[in-house]
C-alpha cells in the first residue's frame, strides 16, 4: 500500500475561494496540515489547468504533499502528478492504470458498496465517499449519511475517505467512523482564516478515530 496521508484532503474549487489567489488560499491549508491536495478544475481551458497544475505540484511538494488531479488523465501525465481522482464516468481504473503506472496514486468516487468493490477491483489506492453530508459543490444522486459511509468503509480493504459537506458544524457525526481520511471543500476554502481551519479539522479527525488508529 502507498503511504498516503489521507487525513484531511483539500479538494479545489476556485468559485469558492475567499481571496483572489487560488495557490495563496491552498498554502494556508498546507500549512495548516493538509497533505494531499485535488486539483479540480471543471471550466478552465487545457492550458491554464495545466499553468496552475504545475505551479501547484511545486508548491505541494514544498510542504511535503502530494497532488492529485481530477478526471485530467492527460494534465496527470504532463506534469507527473502524484496522482488522479477519477468519477464514475471517467476511465476504469485499471486503465488508467495502465497509462499512469503502478507508483502513481489512483482515487476513485463511490457512492454504493458495489461501486466501492469494483473500484478495489479495479485497482484503486482508495475511494472517495459521498456526499456525506448536503453539499453545494455536487448535485446529489444517491442516499448517503454516515451510517451508509460507515457500511461502505467496512467492505473494502483500500483506504476510504468521505467527502461532502465536511466541516465544524458536521464533523462530530463521523465519529468512531473507521475512514483514512476526510476530503473537503468548503469547509476549508471558504473559512476566513485556512490554516487554523485546517489545524482544527485535522485534530478533529484524530479525536474522531483515534480508537481505530490505537489498535
Amino acid at each position: 500500500m502507498k503511504s498516503v496521508d489521507y487525513s484531511i484532503y483539500l479538494v479545489t474549487d476556485r468559485d469558492l475561494i475567499t481571496g483572489d489567489n487560488l495557490l495563496n488560499e491552498i498554502e494556508e491549508s498546507l500549512i495548516g496540515g493538509t497533505k494531499l491536495v485535488q486539483l479540480r478544475e471543471k471550466n478552465a481551458t487545457t492550458r491554464e489547468f495545466l499553468k496552475l497544475a504545475t505551479e501547484l505540484k511545486e508548491l505541494c511538494h514544498r510542504y511535503n504533499a502530494k497532488l492529485l488531479i481530477n478526471d485530467r488523465i492527460d494534465i496527470a501525465l504532463a506534469i507527473n502528478a502524484d496522482g488522479v481522482h477519477l468519477g464514475q464516468t471517467d476511465m476504469p481504473a485499471d486503465i488508467a492504470r495502465k497509462i499512469l503506472g503502478e507508483d502513481k496514486i489512483i482515487g476513485v468516487s463511490t457512492q454504493t458498496i458495489e461501486m466501492a468493490k469494483e473500484a478495489e477491483s479495479l485497482g484503486a489506492d482508495y475511494i472517495g465517499v459521498g456526499a456525506v453530508f448536503p453539499t453545494q459543490t455536487k448535485d446529489v444522486i444517491y442516499d448517503m449519511n454516515p451510517e451508509i459511509l460507515s457500511s461502505i468503509a467496512v467492505s473494502v480493504s483500500i483506504p476510504v475517505v468521505a467527502i461532502g459537506g465536511i466541516n465544524r458544524n458536521t464533523i462530530d457525526d463521523l465519529k468512531d467512523i473507521d475512514v483514512a481520511g476526510y476530503a473537503v471543500v468548503t469547509g476549508i476554502l471558504m473559512a476566513e482564516d485556512k490554516k487554523s481551519e485546517t489545524e482544527y479539522l485535522l485534530n478533529k479527525y484524530r479525536e474522531n478515530t483515534r480508537s481505530f488508529n490505537a489498535k
